[in-house]
């Protein structure tokens, strides 16, 4: 027990170190939902995204890259899927069924957790986890570039929330960046639920904490 202990001492101090070299600012996004701790000032980009059943939707990107790595949140927004895949089917016909319009959006944190893993030599952690009660996963990789992938993936309302801290081996591991993600609303104030709302990671009556 004091062998742990010790540990996690060392892995606090460890991280209260590199908090405090990186200048960990705070962020908040209005638009997106979404407040987190950044290592720096976002650059952020809009880019087409692909989902996994083939239409594409618009996604945004705020990243940061310094000496030790690159930091991301990517957020893709599902929320036109339906008629997007409505669309779809009155051009190729009815080759799929209509419900991959849902499925697509709620197998979007394993779509993305999938391209994760493919590019990395080995899975180091691969667990359900959940913000405020709203689901989704982490993940740490190793790459084959020996860099070290943090990553957490969060599905709310039909958009995707994908935390992606890929930094040099011999820093101490991103934590700030990876779990201060808060989703927040048009308040501003931050989202936590009572309940697992299932039916929030599409649409749908919910009851959350005052």
């Amino acid at each position: 027990m004091p062998f742990i202990r010790l540990v996690i001492l060392a892995s606090t101090l460890w991280f209260c170190e590199s908090a405090v070299a990186q200048r960990w600012i705070p962020y908040t996004s209005a638009t997106d939902g979404f407040r987190i701790m950044a290592p720096g000032e976002f650059v952020v980009e809009e880019i087409d995204f692909e989902t996994e059943y083939g239409i594409v939707v618009p996604a945004r990107i705020f990243s940061h890259e310094n000496d030790a790595g690159r930091y991301s949140v990517t957020i893709v927004d599902y929320r036109d899927a339906q008629r997007l895949h409505d669309e779809r089917l009155r051009e190729i016909g009815a080759i799929y069924q209509p419900i991959y319009s849902q499925v697509d959006v709620r197998g979007s944190i394993a779509y993305a957790a999938k391209k994760i893993r493919d590019r990395a030599s080995t899975i180091d952690y691969d667990a359900y986890h959940y913000i405020g009660r709203i689901e989704g996963h982490q993940l740490q990789t190793t790459n084959p570039d020996q860099t070290r992938t943090f990553a957490g993936l969060y599905l709310y309302e039909s958009r995707l929330y994908v935390i992606d801290a890929t930094v040099s081996p011999d820093i101490a591991p991103p934590g700030m960046f990876q779990q201060s993600l808060e989703f927040i609303d048009e308040d501003g104030a931050v989202i936590t639920f009572r309940n697992f709302p299932e039916d929030r990671k599409v649409s749908g009556p919910f009851t959350r904490l005052p």
